[in-house]
């Protein structure tokens, strides 16, 4: 069962620039999950990467002038996280007007083409952050019928069971946590799909395979190290989208994607946040 630790940080004065700005540098450090409401945002990290030091460093080089920041730091007991996650956090979302993605405990839940159930045991992978966001964005606008797909680095797999209601088949999602992976085989029970292999591990949990789509929401540095993996389970024609970075982070993966013969084939934001398409010709 993870624990994690609640960092509650209060901005005076306060902005959607400062709580876009203080989740961005709070995710370069590991925080998973992030909250913003009128007064800061509420952040979320695994107990195992909470570091006093490292916090308190990103707080005295926060960039943002006259902005006075005080915080609370709480243990978050995994068994209780769930509860905590759920009564206060989670709440539905709609994506592109098409997707919902929502918990069994949730009521008067929009309508929409795609309903994604949800029972999330982590904060990472709900849909709330930007990056899920932009990969889900990505998603709605592919046709997947009959499509092979990898989700590396899957959470919740949420990227996996929407890519599997659009006609994707067949699915492997990897991960190398644990308590994600058997989140992941949960929620793909919730929403019967049965076609989702969940892995778990890196990239060695991949076997001599090739995919149509990977999709591979991790972060700048992970990305780096594991692109060449990626490319040796893609055939001609094959589609590779990234997010887990930076729009300042694009030179640095589309240079990578390049040196290993992939091409460019957009990108989008949000908030910071980028994803990229690459393709093998």
């Amino acid at each position: 069962m993870n624990d994690y630790m609640q960092v509650r940080l209060d901005a005076e004065p306060c902005s959607e620039v400062v709580t876009d700005v203080l989740a961005a540098m709070l995710g370069e450090i590991g925080y998973e999950s992030f909250v913003p409401d009128e007064k800061g945002v509420t952040a979320f990290v695994p107990q195992g990467k909470y570091d006093e030091a490292e916090l308190e460093a990103v707080l005295d080089r926060f960039p943002l002038d006259g902005v006075s920041l005080s915080r609370q730091v709480t243990f978050v007991a995994g068994k209780d996280w769930n509860e905590e996650w759920e009564k206060n956090y989670f709440k539905p979302i709609v994506v592109g007007d098409e997707c919902v993605i929502h918990s069994t405990f949730h009521k008067d839940v929009p309508q929409a083409r795609y309903d994604v159930l949800i029972d999330p045991k982590m904060a990472f992978g709900t849909g709330h952050h930007e990056t899920t966001t932009l990969m889900l964005q990505a998603i709605l606008a592919t046709d997947f019928t009959g499509r092979s797909v990898l989700d590396m680095g899957c959470g919740t797999a949420v990227l996996a069971i929407l890519a599997g209601m659009k006609g994707a088949s067949p699915i492997v999602a990897v991960d190398i946590d644990e308590f994600a992976t058997e989140n992941a085989v949960e929620n793909v029970r919730l929403n019967h799909l049965p076609d989702i292999e969940v892995r778990l591990g890196g990239v060695e949990a991949l076997k001599s395979e090739s995919f149509d789509f990977i999709f591979a929401n991790i972060n700048r540095n992970i990305l780096l190290s594991d692109m060449h993996a990626y490319v040796a389970h893609m055939k001609s024609g094959s589609r590779l989208f990234m997010s887990g970075f930076y729009v300042e982070d694009i030179p640095a993966i589309q240079a990578e994607a390049e040196r290993l013969g992939l091409r460019l084939a957009g990108h989008a934001e949000k908030n910071r946040w980028a994803r990229v398409e690459c393709i093998k010709d």
